[in-house]
């Protein structure tokens, strides 16, 4: 259980970290950089990683049915949309409270919607309290963190935000992170769809470390075509496409946008490993691994970049606070799941 939540911590260092390189991307579009981002990190990586992982990769597909292969691209076209909305808001409110918003309301509805769909999830939450007090914590810490960065949007002045997040828009930034963190949890709907992939693929020979990623193909594929038709119309509306070709720093903002899309994949690489050591009637508990975890990283580097500098000793407090209550329920976690 320690390895799994271990892994899951690692995925959750890659989804906190992958958006500091594409903001240092100079004189690009915003639309053109997110773009290269998602090739990378939905279609190559996903492919190449399979490919290493998946023995006879191509007889696998072959044997699928397409309902099978359906559903999980389905949902990550929905995903996609979360995707899509939370780099918006990453643009809007920064780092550390534009992941703090988005992904709370992931959390929420992916950690609890897949066991109420199934009608296990009173029997989960009461035969076990322990893990019940680590969700309830995880929301807690999550809440605080929010409340966190809705402080520090009250103290400081207009320019002071504007110099540590470059497009800071509060109202427009929530807006985009509560559709972000409600589409996002698409994602936990696709990996569940794609359990009887993984099945086909563990028995061609696949180890259970890697069973996930035949379904991230699927998933991510979905997410891809989403943005790439909202990139795309941003291309033509902006005039950006020489972004592509004729902007400089060129080979510089490539390298960073193409890190970024390696790093994020990662995230999903390590929650699939993770999740095969906490085994599936725990999957909705590895999702609210993820989501607290990335907070958590997120509001580290939120520090780092100075995103908080200027605020009040009490909202420092109030920040920690909520880091506190995630850490707290990682131990939770740990206990309730070997209990």
């Amino acid at each position: 259980m320690f390895l799994g939540i271990l892994l899951h911590a690692i995925g959750g260092f890659a989804a906190g970290s992958f958006y500091i390189p594409i903001a240092k991307i100079k004189n690009w579009n915003w639309e053109s950089g997110w773009l290269i981002n998602g090739l990378v990190a939905w279609i190559f990586t996903p492919w190449l990683m399979a490919y290493l992982t998946v023995p006879d990769l191509a007889s696998l597909w072959g044997n699928l049915s397409g309902v099978l292969l359906f559903w999980p691209f389905f949902f990550g076209i929905l995903w996609g949309i979360g995707g899509l909305t939370f780099g918006l808001t990453m643009r809007y409110l920064g780092i550390s409270l534009g992941m703090a918003v988005a992904l709370g309301f992931s959390a929420a509805f992916g950690t609890l919607i897949p066991p109420l769909y199934e009608g296990r999830l009173w029997e989960v939450l009461s035969e076990n309290p322990v893990l019940s007090v680590g969700i309830l914590l995880c929301f807690l810490g999550i809440l605080v963190a929010g409340l966190a960065g809705a402080r520090k949007e009250k103290e400081l002045s207009a320019k002071a935000k504007k110099e540590a997040i470059k497009e800071a828009n509060f109202p427009l930034g929530i807006v985009v992170a509560v559709i972000s963190g409600i589409m996002s949890a698409c994602f936990a709907f696709g990996l569940t769809a794609g359990n009887d992939i993984a099945d086909a693929a563990m028995e061609q020979g696949t180890n259970s470390l890697w069973q996930i990623n035949p379904v991230l193909i699927l998933v991510m594929g979905g997410g891809f075509v989403t943005n790439f038709i909202w990139c795309i119309g941003l291309n033509i509306k902006n005039k950006s496409f020489r972004d592509y070709t004729n902007t400089k720093p060129l080979g510089k903002n490539y390298l960073l946008a193409s890190v970024a899309g390696v790093v994020w994949y990662h995230q999903f690489m390590f929650y699939g490993m993770g999740s095969s050591f906490l085994g599936r009637d725990l999957d909705f508990v590895g999702w609210t691994l993820h989501m607290a975890f990335i907070i958590m990283f997120s509001n580290l580097w939120g520090l780092y970049f100075q995103e908080w500098k200027g605020v009040s000793r009490k909202t420092f407090v109030t920040l920690y606070s909520g880091l506190g209550f995630i850490i707290l329920a990682m131990v939770m976690f740990g206990l309730g799941a070997r209990g």
